[in-house]
């Protein structure tokens, strides 16, 4: 099975754009952060306080099962049964993701499972660490950036667009907390693969950040 991973910071276009790219392959296309999001939720659900009741996040993993659905090739993702794609989107699920995600035992479970995805379809998955943790054997590695101001910009635009009421400075702070957690942790960090191609998305057009992901496919497959 063939692979292409794309990481990069929040915000920075990764999902948008490997949708895109896995729509114009015939791939099947995973958003690892779904997957932190849903963990992240269910903690917020239960009142768990993610970095002071760690304990607490892995007594819970055994009793969560994450399902990824595709209708239509567009990713849906199951909470024991319950469709929360629409969920995860809050800031207060993005921060949790990134708090969860810290976890090593989290992240073996997720490992586990995206590893799984990848054997059985050819994939386009994006994330933090997946061309250098998860598919460091993928065909094709991207590392998709841009400034915290563009990214906090676009995901108030996506927000709003959603009916959501958020204000600019929250975004912004909440696009820095994960930048600063993604980067630090000790377990699998955000960082670019040694192999993986750098594209700043700052100054281009969602059209043409598709473009400039595409051409690099045609070029490396």
């Amino acid at each position: 099975m063939a692979k292409i991973a794309i990481d990069g910071p929040a915000g920075a276009g990764k999902s948008t754009i490997a949708k895109a790219v896995a729509k114009e392959l015939g791939w099947i296309y995973v958003d690892t952060g779904a997957m932190y999001r849903a963990i992240g939720l269910a903690a917020l659900r239960e009142g768990i306080v993610i970095k002071e009741q760690i304990s607490e996040i892995e007594a819970m993993l055994p009793e969560i099962e994450l399902r990824l659905r595709y209708e239509n090739s567009v990713q849906r993702i199951l909470l024991n049964g319950e469709d929360v794609s629409e969920a995860i989107r809050t800031p207060e699920a993005s921060v949790a993701a990134s708090d969860v995600s810290a976890i090593p035992a989290v992240r073996a479970a997720m490992l586990t499972q995206q590893r799984n995805i990848a054997e059985q379809e050819n994939v386009v998955m994006d994330g933090r660490d997946i061309g250098t943790v998860v598919l460091p054997d993928a065909e094709l590695k991207v590392f998709l950036t841009a400034s915290a101001h563009a990214r906090a910009k676009r995901r108030c635009k996506e927000l709003m667009e959603k009916g959501q009421q958020v204000v600019f400075a929250d975004v912004l702070k909440d696009i820095e907390y994960r930048d600063k957690q993604d980067s630090g942790r000790a377990v699998a960090p955000l960082q670019q693969a040694e192999d993986a191609i750098l594209v700043d998305t700052t100054h281009l057009t969602l059209e043409q950040s598709i473009e400039s992901v595409m051409n690099l496919v045609r070029t490396k497959l």
